[in-house]
């Protein structure tokens, strides 16, 4: 599933102009057509695509791993989830004549210039919302990573309000909005805490370093424009700064240990056992 730095990503090519296209930023939209109606999960899929048309694009912004798309009268949101994806081409051929959509293509967005935005989404998991204010979907999401008021005072202070282990906690997006199993692994490493230690055991300084770390990773992973894993998310390079995330039987970059798979909370988790020792 794309994290925090992909769905970033996404959204500067959104907005800006990249890999996966143009930028949409105050295109009109004259079309909206839904080829599987469960991708979108508020409204209804005719009421979606009506309620589209005529809309102009005025921002693109992240929410935790929802892409935030402004228009004058409503909100889009995506969520990518296991295999979306969005991309922005022509609808026309080099000869003139309508491209055809690719195999798992679910919702099209055509605008007045020609262009088109795709949501691509092969396993189905994905979802799209269509509302007055982003608020009503994403309102439930905790704090972002990089929030001005998110400092180490109050991220100990959220630690120390739950018992749960480290991994399951972080990943929970309304304890933090964006992190996912690779970040969170590369970040409880570059901590030197195990993602099993308890939230409430931590002390100020492991607190300040964890939030430092999160922020750190984070900033890796956008500068490098995601990590690229498998088929779903592809043009990242910070798969190849891991130091731990996918890398069983491998030396530690820091002590030479072999770095382990664990499953906490569910979760595939990779590790460092001397780096990461869990204190009882």
């Amino acid at each position: 599933m794309p994290e925090l730095p992909e769905v970033e990503t996404i959204v500067r090519s959104l907005r800006d102009g990249g890999q996966f296209g143009p930028p949409i930023l105050g295109r009109r939209i004259t079309g909206a057509d839904v080829f599987w109606k469960r991708t979108i999960a508020v409204p209804e899929a005719d009421i979606f695509c009506a309620e589209l048309v005529g809309q102009e694009v005025l921002s693109v912004g992240r929410r935790g791993k929802n892409i935030l798309i402004h228009l004058k009268d409503a909100d889009l949101l995506f969520h990518l989830r296991m295999s979306g994806e969005l991309r922005v081409e022509s609808m026309y051929n080099e000869d003139g004549y309508v491209a055809p959509f690719a195999p798992h293509d679910r919702v099209v967005l055509s605008f007045s210039d020609g262009f088109r935005l795709v949501f691509n989404n092969p396993r189905k998991f994905g979802r799209a919302w269509l509302v007055k204010n982003a608020k009503e979907i994403v309102g439930h999401l905790g704090p972002e990573p990089f929030s001005e008021v998110l400092d180490a005072p109050r991220f100990l202070a959220m630690l120390h309000k739950h018992h749960r282990q480290l991994k399951p906690l972080l990943m929970n997006q309304a304890f933090l909005a964006g992190m996912g199993n690779i970040y969170t692994d590369e970040a409880l490493f570059l901590a030197r805490l195990h993602p099993r230690t308890l939230s409430n055991m931590l002390n100020f300084n492991e607190a300040k370093r964890l939030l430092e770390a999160i922020r750190e990773v984070l900033e890796k992973g956008i500068r490098a424009n995601g990590a690229s894993i498998d088929w779903v998310y592809r043009g990242g390079e910070f798969q190849n700064d891991f130091n731990v995330y996918q890398r069983t039987g491998e030396a530690c970059v820091q002590c030479g240990t072999m770095i382990e798979r664990l499953v906490v909370g569910q979760r595939g988790t990779h590790i460092c056992p001397i780096c990461q020792s869990l204190c009882e």
